[in-house]
């Protein structure tokens, strides 16, 4: 094999590694299966710009509704700990997200506790996952040497690493029974370093924010 063809393998293999790893929205194969149906959903932007799948009920009307069942948000499924993600950082994210949300959504609509009827929704919401993913190239990398190098770097753990969180969420209307709205939501936290850096609540807080700006902002 002359060089020539050895450096073109490795500059396709590492184009191919590192292109597909920040897909601004969660795959099927990511689904948890904590939602009650993935069918419809469409990849749509929020009022802040962040991409989003949605699937929206064609009879639901925000303005139909004034009063909503908030049941805690959860993991689905059960967390696992490891050596970069603490029982802390999960539990402490789980915490902030409830805070938030709940916040958010009782500024729109009144809480009601358990007492369904008209005009009420439940909402139900899970956190599917907490993870990390190499950060994908950038424009001005793409070309040979520096592709090889950033292969290098990101088989080595050198490379910079996003923080990602996936959250799946749906709204039920309390007279029907039937859900008008779902949402699977892939959000990117703080970029770290390398591999081996812990990852944090403060990390993957701004996620967060993010999601209850749109909830404020959602018609």
């Amino acid at each position: 094999m002359t060089v020539s063809k050895l450096m073109l393998g490795v500059v396709l293999t590492g184009a191919v590694t590192l292109s597909g790893c920040t897909t601004k929205t969660a795959s099927p194969s990511e689904y948890s299966g904590f939602l009650s149906s993935y069918e419809g959903l469409i990849a749509t932007k929020t009022a802040t710009g962040h991409n989003v799948l949605r699937w929206t009920s064609a009879d639901f009307k925000a303005n139909n509704y004034n009063k909503i069942i908030f049941q805690p948000v959860r993991f689905y499924p059960e967390p696992r700990t490891t050596a970069r993600i603490s029982e802390q950082t999960l539990s402490e994210l789980l915490a902030y997200t409830n805070h938030r949300l709940s916040s958010a959504l009782f500024a729109r609509l009144q809480p009601v506790g358990f007492s369904a009827g008209p005009g009420t929704l439940t909402f139900r919401g899970a956190i599917t996952a907490v993870d990390t993913s190499t950060e994908g190239l950038k424009p001005y990398e793409v070309i040979p040497v520096a592709l090889v190098v950033a292969g290098a770097m990101a088989a080595s753990g050198q490379r910079d690493q996003n923080t990602e969180l996936y959250l799946e969420g749906e709204l039920i209307d309390t007279t029907t029974g039937k859900p008008v709205l779902r949402v699977v939501r892939k959000g990117f936290g703080k970029t770290l370093s390398n591999d081996q850096q812990t990852v944090t609540a403060d990390d993957l807080k701004s996620v967060i924010d993010e999601l209850t700006q749109d909830v404020l902002a959602f018609h």
